[in-house]
């Protein structure tokens, strides 16, 4: 009888009287149905339900949305019905009573299933009952937040509820909003991390189909942010990275909310270094994307703002032109180069910017097609002093972008402030003087743009460059570079650099070193391999 219209109520009850065999009784509403014809009036039923002789073999009663009928009347009705096992009171004010929320009450019914939102226990089992009924099944999901602010430990049958939830009614936005939120509550503080990857995953999947069916929805868009912006969710988990990102590139784009776009750049600066070479060029090559991205950076900088902000937008723009050259044309196109160098001038000694900025030049560096708009006297003279860094990072970075450029030749080289000889002699004196730092600097996807500068036999410093940079990250993770080496045919260049009986004996020395290292890790590739 769940939702019935009926005419009478005076005709109703004494029909309802005569259904002596009757155990499931359900009269409960949708508080926002229209209604054409009335319900059952809860006065009449309340009296209905004082008759000890009525309806003795109910097990189960269900009147959620219905108020009319007390707690006392309740429990007396209880009394006369021990084999009651389901009674529904979801938004009734009779379920607040202790007789059916506190356990500790000496007249608790433990058998006694429960629906309400008084408890945790009733408001789960209102999820549990009411899957199907998207009305109840949001109150629930509202209810239940309130419960989960503060979990101590991981809950999955809470998240498979909400879950289901979610995939029950995925284009109903009142589900969904109250679902992201609770689904932050349930993974959030460190919770994540106990749980396993296979749920975890599910929780991102529905996330991201939240996200995509309401991408105007500000206040659903930053509880699907909240959720997602954590390592353990970005970093173990496996899902659709290149559509998560463009998902939160969206709703960079749609609001103008701090947080909420704090959340977004971290997001896109850790999924950008996840996806393939291929992916960041679709993703870097929309200008909408990279103007967005350049407006904060712009911001941060007018504002003189060295935030979390700032450096997580300098880090998704570093990523998205790793080896993707139309990214780089992109962010040339949309003036990214003067802005760059305005952050240079801007924050001088700013070691946490310098080398983010660097990082991406030297991506750009990488194009040799792309060098030209790179040999401006202002950047070039930039350059020649931040690779005079104390800090080697910076320092490192400075070199790289110093060694594509001059990898070109002398002929192209046309700046004034210092000549293609002495620029590739401080080169080389910088590199002879750092140490390999104590932790990897840099992430590579492979060597491929490096191999190239091997073949600058006029300016070994540029070969030294090359050798130096493999050589520090094979020191620090030489399982994966130096697998990185075999696969991309590395280690056949640098046997082959070594035939060269005019290479310089610097750069033979790490070469040598770097192939020592990867026949310690791979001896039986490295042996095939050369």
């Amino acid at each position: 009888m769940y939702n019935l219209k009926i005419s009478h109520t005076n005709t109703f009850l004494p029909v309802l009287q005569k259904l002596h065999k009757l155990q499931h009784l359900d009269i409960s509403d949708d508080k926002d149905e229209p209604y054409e014809l009335a319900t059952v009036n809860m006065s009449a039923f309340s009296e209905f339900l004082k008759d000890p002789g009525c309806l003795l073999s109910l097990i189960s009663l269900d009147i959620t949305g219905k108020n009319g009928v007390d707690a006392d009347t309740l429990k007396a009705f209880l009394k006369n019905h021990p084999q009651m096992r389901f009674l529904g009171l979801l938004e009734t004010e009779a379920c607040q009573d202790d007789f059916f929320c506190e356990i500790s009450d000496p007249v608790f019914k433990h058998k006694l299933v429960v629906s309400g939102f008084a408890s945790e226990s009733q408001v789960l089992v209102s999820l549990r009952r009411y899957m199907q009924r998207k009305f109840y099944l949001q109150k629930s999901l509202c209810y239940l937040y309130t419960f989960i602010q503060n979990l101590p430990d991981v809950r999955l049958d809470i998240v498979q509820l909400v879950l289901q939830s979610m995939k029950t009614y995925p284009k109903i936005l009142s589900v969904q909003m109250a679902a992201t939120a609770c689904l932050y509550n349930l993974t959030k503080f460190g919770l994540s991390s106990m749980i396993h990857t296979s749920v975890l995953k599910q929780i991102v999947d529905y996330t991201l189909v939240a996200m995509e069916n309401f991408p105007k929805q500000q206040q659903l868009q930053k509880n699907t942010l909240l959720t997602l912006c954590s390592d353990r969710m970005l970093v173990d988990v496996s899902f659709d990275r290149y559509h998560c990102a463009e998902l939160v590139m969206n709703s960079l784009m749609a609001f103008d909310d701090p947080a909420m776009n704090r959340m977004s750049v971290a997001i896109c600066s850790i999924l950008a270094a996840r996806i393939s070479t291929v992916e960041t060029s679709n993703l870097g090559e929309k200008s909408a994307y990279m103007i967005r991205l350049l407006d904060i950076v712009k911001s941060k900088a007018d504002h003189g703002e060295i935030d979390i902000m700032m450096k997580f937008t300098l880090s998704a723009l570093w990523n998205l032109t790793d080896e993707s050259p139309r990214t780089c044309s992109v962010f040339l196109e949309s003036g990214g180069m003067k802005l760059f160098l305005d952050v240079l001038r801007k924050f001088p000694g700013e070691s946490a910017v310098e080398t983010k900025v660097l990082g991406l030049m030297n991506n750009i560096a990488e194009v040799n097609y792309l060098r030209e708009q790179l040999m401006h006297e202002d950047f070039i003279s930039i350059l020649k002093q931040l690779l005079h860094s104390e800090h080697i990072d910076v320092s490192y970075f400075a070199a790289g972008i110093i060694a594509h450029l001059a990898s070109e030749g002398e002929n192209f080289w046309n700046c004034n402030c210092i000549s293609w000889n002495d620029v590739i002699l401080e080169l080389g004196s910088t590199i002879a003087r750092w140490s390999v730092p104590e932790t990897e600097m840099v992430a590579y996807r492979s060597f491929n743009p490096f191999y190239p500068l091997f073949s600058c036999s006029n300016a070994y410093q540029v070969q030294l460059w090359a050798a130096w940079a493999i050589y520090h990250v094979c020191l620090k993770n030489s399982k994966r570079y130096c697998k990185m080496i075999i696969e991309d045919g590395g280690a056949q260049i640098l046997k082959n650099l070594l035939r060269d009986p005019e290479l310089h004996p610097s750069v033979a020395d790490i070469c040598k070193e770097i192939l020592r290292i990867v026949k310690e890790e791979f001896p039986n590739m490295i042996n095939t391999s050369l």
